[in-house]
């Protein structure tokens, strides 16, 4: 179980330093172009995919051990799920296509503020 829980949290502040990284690098990149990298788009990838693997294994450890969760860190753990689907349907929107980079920025911030609320109610 400890070991479990070690990776949850390494999960957790890996949700939230990634997040924070690349929602700075992609809103400096919504007014410098030339930040605008292949790059950042994989470094996005990365880090909301953490988001899933943070909360796979939270589940694994609610579910395999039985422990009692606060609500709160559930809500806040899901809703990163949440905006990460927002933030990929709104891709492709028109009204949205000269923004992308402030989207991405904005919402990357918003999932780190959520990753960081999440381990502090634990």
């Amino acid at each position: 179980m400890q070991t479990l829980q070690t990776l949850h949290t390494q999960l957790g502040w890996f949700l939230i330093v990634s997040n924070a990284l690349v929602g700075c690098w992609s809103m400096a990149a919504q007014y410098v172009p030339i930040l605008r990298r292949s790059g950042l788009w994989w470094a996005i990838g990365v880090a909301q995919i953490s988001v899933f693997a943070a909360a796979i294994v939270g589940v694994l450890l609610v579910s395999r051990y039985e422990l009692e969760l606060e609500d709160f860190h559930a809500l806040y753990g899901f809703t990163t799920i949440v905006a990460v689907g927002i933030l990929y349907s709104y891709r492709t929107s028109p009204f949205i296509k000269d923004k992308q980079y402030a989207l991405y920025g904005c919402g990357s911030l918003f999932i780190m503020g959520l990753g960081i609320r999440a381990l502090f109610l634990r």
